[in-house]
């Protein structure tokens, strides 16, 4: 054998060992995200996914795009409120297994619950102080995370939308290595299909935006001509997704309407999600509005000196970036637009990247740490102390898995709904309605799970103009679902006082009237 040869041979040797070895690095990922996969399973095992409002409406809009090619859900109306890829997502998957998304839903999730677990392994494992200790509690605190695991036992858009976060962690670390325009497209792209899976998905854009402008690398002018190709890129599908939506139905994104909580409001229930997440008593919550004020400033102060050391492109910068940007957006936004209050749904994307940016200092600071008896007591005392918030929050997850074990995942698929007496009434019932006379409810989603039937929602009450068009109509049905209950939408004893309504059907929980002007 000739030298070359032997070097070939020992090249290949080489190269081979590496390459097992990084499958190797990966192997407890891979476990844990199996553990991950069996946490969903052992939560939707009984009653299936989770089944709220905002499922039905992704769910009615897959199956509308499945049979019809367009994104119409339960109302009529083509979806606006929320953007168009989860829908599409679930559409396809539809498509391929001929399973429709409710049936679906569990086994999405536990699959994309896994993802998530693995991916946040892979991201930690190339961290610049990286610990394998360390790896394995962020890990087993991902798994068990209340929060997520609420997340993953709905069919929720957060879902898909946590993992597109994750892989633009990944796709922008590999571009700070690079910087050529190919590994800026691939983010422009990720990043341009989370803004079409969640409006949130700007604080992705965003967030690539600001590494980008921070990066000591690249010239300004580079910087200039790749903020444009990203910029343009990213913000391309929800262009043509709100563009859609206005010729569609008049409105970019749905009704919205001005804020009702001040920004120190805002703050303050940030800050409660934060303790709660914390395994925090609820004591915790009178100083909801400094916890959220100091995280929040120290990730930004961070940032800055990392800019300012320009050791801004590491995946832990990366991660306290997107942590930043989606906590101010948050806050900023429910400032300024009206929505739910802040919850810890909302915030669920900022999970990871926050439990990283609160920890990831932690090697670091330990290996710093002379003589080594020192270093092994503080890695000790910190051991210790993740332990224990990881024993009381599985405590929690103990409790919530309890209750669903024996009464299903909380919403449309739980036993209070799947053994009422009203819903399987509706079931039998469809040829109650006439198809030329429109259907209205205080729970239209409830109405097309049941019956296939689109129908419209009741007038919001603050909506004086859609109230008095509602009952300017000269026939229309109601169907009511008494346990449902929503202090913003009028109330049968409303709709009674002004029209005249006549049951013609019903069960325990809920009635089905005709209204017809007096």
């Amino acid at each position: 054998m000739s030298c070359a040869e032997i070097a070939s041979f020992l090249a290949m040797t080489v190269f081979d060992k590496m390459k097992f070895n990084r499958y190797l690095t990966n192997l407890d990922s891979f476990i844990f995200a199996c553990i991950g996969f069996y946490a969903i399973y052992l939560y939707t095992s009984y009653s299936g996914v989770g089944l709220s409002p905002d499922s039905l409406m992704y769910a009615s809009a897959a199956e509308h795009f499945k049979s019809h090619g367009n994104f119409v859900t339960f109302t009529g109306t083509p979806i606006t409120f929320f953007p168009v890829f989860y829908p599409l997502f679930l559409g396809i998957i539809d498509f391929v297994s001929r399973v429709n998304p409710v049936e679906a839903g569990a086994m999405i999730n536990r699959f994309l619950f896994a993802a998530v677990v693995f991916t946040s392994g892979w991201i930690m494992e190339r961290f610049l102080s990286h610990s394998r200790i360390y790896k394995w509690l962020i890990l087993i605190a991902i798994i068990i995370s209340p929060a997520l695991l609420e997340i993953y036992s709905f069919l929720w858009s957060e879902t898909l939308f946590i993992l597109e976060v994750l892989f633009f962690i990944i796709a922008f670390w590999k571009y700070t290595h690079t910087y050529s325009i190919k590994s800026l497209v691939v983010v422009a792209v990720i990043t341009a299909i989370s803004c079409i899976t969640r409006y949130a998905g700007v604080t992705v854009m965003g967030t690539g935006c600001l590494l980008i402008l921070l990066e000591s690398e690249i010239s300004f002018r580079k910087k200039i001509i790749h903020e444009v190709i990203y910029g343009s890129i990213s913000i391309s599908l929800l262009v043509i997704n709100l563009v859609y939506n206005s010729l569609a139905t008049g409105l970019s994104t749905g009704t919205r309407e001005p804020s009702i909580t001040p920004f120190v409001k805002n703050l303050f229930y940030v800050g409660t999600v934060i303790n709660d997440w914390g395994a925090l008593s609820n004591k915790a919550d009178s100083y909801a509005v400094l916890v959220a004020s100091v995280i929040m400033l120290a990730l930004i102060g961070v940032l800055a000196w990392k800019t300012w050391k320009k050791r801004i492109n590491s995946y832990e910068n990366i991660v306290i970036a997107f942590a930043v940007v989606y906590g101010a957006f948050i806050i900023i936004s429910a400032s300024i637009s009206r929505y739910e209050q802040i919850n810890s749904r909302l915030l669920s994307p900022m999970f990871i990247p926050l439990l990283i940016s609160c920890t990831s200092w932690m090697p670091d600071v330990t290996r710093s740490i002379h003589p080594k008896g020192w270093k092994y007591a503080v890695a000790g005392v910190g051991i210790v102390a993740m332990l224990l918030f990881e024993y009381s929050t599985v405590l929690v997850d103990y409790q919530r898995w309890d209750d669903e074990s024996d009464y299903g995942v909380p919403g449309y698929s739980d036993d209070s709904w799947n053994k009422s007496e009203f819903a399987p009434y509706l079931k039998k019932h469809k040829d109650l309605f006439k198809p030329d006379v429109p259907i209205y409810s205080d729970a239209n989603e409830a109405v097309w799970l049941c019956t296939g039937l689109n129908s419209q929602l009741v007038p919001h009450r603050y909506f004086q103009k859609d109230v008095d068009k509602f009952y300017a109509q000269k026939k229309f049905y109601v169907i009511w679902f008494d346990s449902l209950y929503n202090k913003e939408l009028i109330s049968i004893r409303d709709i009674a006082a002004h029209r005249q309504l006549k049951v013609i059907g019903g069960a325990k929980e809920g009635k089905v009237y005709l209204s017809e002007q007096r």
